[in-house]
């Protein structure tokens, strides 16, 4: 009984080390990041367990036709077509999968108010290879996002 309860305990060390481990690889996902597009900026930060980015600068913040803030006016959901931009979270629910690669997320894309399901490659500590898509991963579309650093003087 004593062997079966010190291979619990160490199983259970085991699987909390991995735990903590792959949770510090995967943050490396948190920044703020620019679509290659550079209409936006987005912040990814990490919720519980999950990566989530919401849109925190807009190139063109106002509509040009009101002046106003730049809304969600494509939204197939009515009641989601006044809501700002800024501060919406496109990306959602991904899951640090390990290899620098984040998985069983969703992108929005306020452009065309779809929603695709979505995987992040991490080229380089500074480049991201977002893939869009719907079903399969080989019928959708990449793009390459660059992280924004802070300037020291």
């Amino acid at each position: 009984m004593k062997l079966t309860t010190k291979l619990f305990s160490l199983l259970a060390l085991v699987m909390i080390f991995f735990a903590f481990t792959s949770n510090d690889e995967g943050d490396r996902l948190i920044g703020v990041w620019q679509p290659s597009s550079g209409k936006a900026k987005v912040k990814i930060e990490k919720i519980g367990t999950k990566y989530y980015g919401k849109i925190v600068w807009l190139k063109e913040p106002n509509d040009p036709t009101t002046q106003k803030s730049k809304v969600d006016k494509n939204n197939p959901d009515e009641s989601m077509r006044n809501v700002p931009l800024k501060g919406y979270r496109m990306l959602k629910d991904f899951v640090y999968a390990g290899k620098e690669q984040w998985n069983e997320g969703t992108i929005y894309d306020p452009e065309n108010g779809s929603t695709y399901s979505c995987e992040i490659n991490m080229k380089d500590k500074n480049t991201l290879e977002i893939r869009g898509y719907i079903g399969v991963k080989a019928l959708g579309r990449t793009d390459v996002w660059k992280r924004l650093e802070l300037k020291t003087n």
